[in-house]
């Protein structure tokens, strides 16, 4: 079980290639580099004092082009790092709201008094304070976007703000780390070079587009599976710019995530997603235009195709006959169907399990409270409402300080709905005796966990029926490669294909994996 669990951590991951100095990296690699960065920087010593000085703590400088994820990673990196974060994209702002206002001081110099120009304290800096206020995180990033993009009269102040970490007078406080990102000068006319001087006190980072990387991030945020699979059929249109006499061409990540979540709410509306539409996400008319007809065949494919059918188990030959002769795009676009429907089957089993974990702590905190509690005094019902109460505050507390996302914060509100419901029965069932309760509620854990299993179990019937599809449909064609590589992006999929005993895919991801180090070995030899 160890070696499988590691095989698949080995297949997920890939392998990582780290490149130094100012060479560009995914944003995968950047955000661990970030995080590592904020661990050093926030390591105390034995006096609690920062072990590396402010004065030290270089910022960090993202350089990548627009919708890559920076701003996304921020989000991320404070969440796992339990920090707090104030972003500001500082093209938004005059030198009166970075610096502050002036005002007239009276000090006294030499025994006479001189009138001195002071300046109210930075919006930015004060944002901080109220953040650290409101949240009691007294760590924590300040993130500010599109710093080389400033106007003129905001450029030194930048500078500044980089070589000094102060905003006019005002010090960023303690234990907040900087991190600045901006775009290279071919996606923005309004890029402005750093000095030496400046780029000699900071942690310059360059990202690249990657979309291997971007897949695993894709899948965690319900990427639609049309643009998934239509990315792996057209790999070159996931980042591109284009300069033209009429101006700028591009698509970006940004725009396919964005544009995915208007195509889920379309289906939702019953509403369709034509190229008009595509086009105003992705500002680029030839890929607006490609992919608005492939969502079309997609949809077309979906209704041909039934998935679910497969997934239960019920291969038709003759389904298997047309898409052998059927072109690329359509046996993609299956491919891509089947692993959607998989995945949905695997976040619902992860889902299921974070929420039986959170569940089976307050449940823990229930017994260590009742088997020290007057029966008397405190009925059972009273003291899972009260730990119920206190989950509820922890959920509030961690979505407005963003320590949680929306996924996590779901999960949080689920189980405080099962919380409610359990101190609702055994109010009618009038448990009062502490073995009676707490008998029950193992009872209903019991029941959650009988369903968990039933549900991995269908899971792994549904992957072993997708792979006798595929074996059946394409052999061991370049569509498999695909399916098994979708396996292996999606954070849901590797979790439970670490439990979960599947020969074929091992077998086949050890082909994989055999192949793809023989292909890189004969480029390497070739060169």
């Amino acid at each position: 079980d160890r070696l499988r669990k590691q095989a698949v951590e080995c297949a997920s991951t890939g392998f990582v290639s780290i490149k130094k100095g100012t060479d560009p990296v995914n944003i995968k690699r950047a955000k661990e580099e970030i995080k590592d960065t904020i661990a050093a920087y926030l390591l105390k010593d034995e006096f609690g004092e920062y072990k590396i000085p402010a004065i030290r703590q270089r910022p960090v400088l993202l350089i990548g082009p627009p919708g890559v994820g920076k701003t996304q990673i921020m989000e991320q990196i404070a969440r796992e790092c339990e920090i707090g974060l104030v972003a500001y994209t500082i093209t938004h702002h005059t030198r009166q709201s970075a610096v502050g206002l002036p005002f007239i001081e009276h000090k006294i110099y030499g025994g006479k008094e001189y009138s001195v120009t002071e300046y109210t304290m930075s919006e930015i800096i004060a944002s901080v304070y109220d953040r650290i206020r409101e949240t009691g995180l007294k760590e924590g990033i300040l993130f500010i976007d599109e710093i080389n993009c400033v106007s003129e009269t905001l450029a030194p102040t930048m500078l500044q703000f980089l070589q000094c970490k102060t905003f006019g007078s005002h010090k960023v406080p303690e234990g907040w780390i900087i991190v600045a990102a901006g775009n290279p000068p071919e996606y923005n006319k309004s890029v402005r070079e750093f000095d030496v001087v400046t780029l000699d006190r900071i942690k310059k980072i360059i990202i690249e587009p990657d979309l291997n990387v971007w897949k695993e991030y894709a899948y965690a945020q319900n990427i639609h599976p049309a643009i998934m699979s239509y990315l792996n059929i057209r790999p070159q249109y996931f980042c591109t710019v284009e300069t033209t006499v009429d101006g700028k061409r591009f698509a970006t990540p940004r725009g396919w995530e964005d544009l995915s979540q208007l195509i889920q709410v379309y289906e939702t509306l019953g509403k369709k997603t034509d190229r008009d539409v595509v086009g105003q996400y992705l500002q680029h008319p030839k890929i607006a235009k490609d992919f608005a007809n492939y969502l079309e065949l997609y949809y077309k494919y979906q209704d041909q195709y039934q998935v679910e059918e497969i997934l239960s188990g019920t291969i038709r030959e003759e389904v298997c006959d047309k898409l052998q002769k059927a072109p690329f795009d359509e046996r993609m676009a299956v491919t891509g169907l089947l692993l959607a429907k998989l995945t949905d089957g695997f976040k619902e089993l992860k889902r299921m399990n974070e929420t039986m974990t959170l569940l089976m702590a307050q449940l823990k905190q229930f017994k260590k409270e009742l088997d020290g509690a007057d029966v008397h005094a405190l009925a059972p019902a009273m003291i899972l409402e009260s730990i119920g109460a206190e989950l509820e505050s922890i959920r509030i507390h961690k979505k407005e300080s963003g320590l949680s996302d929306r996924r996590q914060d779901h999960i949080y509100r689920k189980v405080k709905e099962l919380l409610e419901q359990y101190v609702q029965q055994m109010k009618a069932r009038s448990l009062q005796e502490k073995e009676d309760s707490w008998n029950w509620l193992r009872q209903q854990f019991m029941e959650k966990s009988d369903a968990y299993e039933d549900k991995k179990t269908v899971c792994g019937e549904r992957l072993e029926h997708a792979f006798d599809f595929m074996e059946a449909a394409f052999a061991n064609g370049q569509e498999l490669v695909i399916f098994v590589t979708g396996l292996n992006t999606g954070e849901a999929s590797v979790e439970f294909l670490k439990e979960y005993n599947c020969e074929r895919y091992y077998r086949y991801n050890k082909e994989l994996l055999f192949d793809n180090q023989e292909n890189e070995m004969k480029e390497v030899l070739g060169k």
